[in-house]
C-alpha cells in the first residue's frame, strides 16, 4: 500500500474520531508462532500509534523477534466503525515514564485528586517503560457506509452482478 493511500484512510473523520479512542487491541506472533492479541492503551501523533509497556512485559521478547504487528481499533456500537492498521513495531526503551503514557491515559474520568494520585503511583511503580511505535504501513476503515470488509464487498458485486444479468 502506497504512503498517500494510507494517510487517506487515517485522515478521513471515522479514523480520526477512532484514533482519539484509549485502547487498540495488539495481535503480534509469540516465540511459538501462536497469535496472541492484547488490549493495550495507545495515543495517535500525527503519524504513529505509540503505545507503552513495562520493561519486562511478555511482548516485548515477542515483537524483538518479530516486530510485524496488527492493530484493530473499534467501537461497540451498530453500525461498529473499525480501523485496521499493520505496522512494523519499533521499540525505545526510556527512563522514567514517557509523555505519551501520560497523555493515552488522560481521557479516562478522574478528579484532579485522583489524577495526581494515580500519576504519583505510575511514578513510584516505573522507572522506565518502552515506547511501542508503529509506523501504519496498510491501513482500512470498515465504516458500514462506505466501506465494507472485502468479502461483503464481494459478495455484493456479485449480488449486483446477478441483478443486471
Amino acid at each position: 500500500m502506497e504512503q498517500h493511500e494510507i494517510t487517506e484512510i487515517l485522515n478521513r473523520p471515522y479514523s480520526q474520531e477512532l484514533l482519539a479512542r484509549d485502547v487498540t487491541r495488539l495481535a503480534y506472533v509469540a516465540k511459538d508462532g501462536t497469535p496472541r492479541n492484547v488490549p493495550i492503551a495507545f495515543t495517535w501523533n500525527g503519524s504513529e500509534i505509540v503505545m507503552c509497556t513495562s520493561r519486562n512485559a511478555p511482548k516485548l521478547a515477542h515483537l524483538r523477534e518479530n516486530p510485524m504487528v496488527a492493530l484493530t481499533i473499534d467501537t461497540e456500537v451498530h453500525p461498529p466503525k473499525i480501523l485496521l492498521i499493520r505496522g512494523r513495531a519499533e521499540l525505545d526503551v526510556v527512563d522514567g515514564i514517557p509523555d505519551e503514557y501520560l497523555q493515552m491515559n488522560g481521557s479516562y474520568d478522574m478528579t484532579p485528586e485522583q489524577r495526581v494520585e494515580w500519576e504519583a503511583e505510575v511514578r513510584s511503580l516505573y522507572d522506565g517503560m518502552v515506547r511501542i511505535v508503529v509506523t501504519p504501513t496498510w491501513a482500512k476503515l470498515i465504516d458500514f457506509e462506505t466501506t465494507l470488509p472485502s468479502a461483503v464487498e464481494e459478495l455484493a458485486r456479485q449480488r449486483a452482478e446477478r441483478q443486471s444479468a
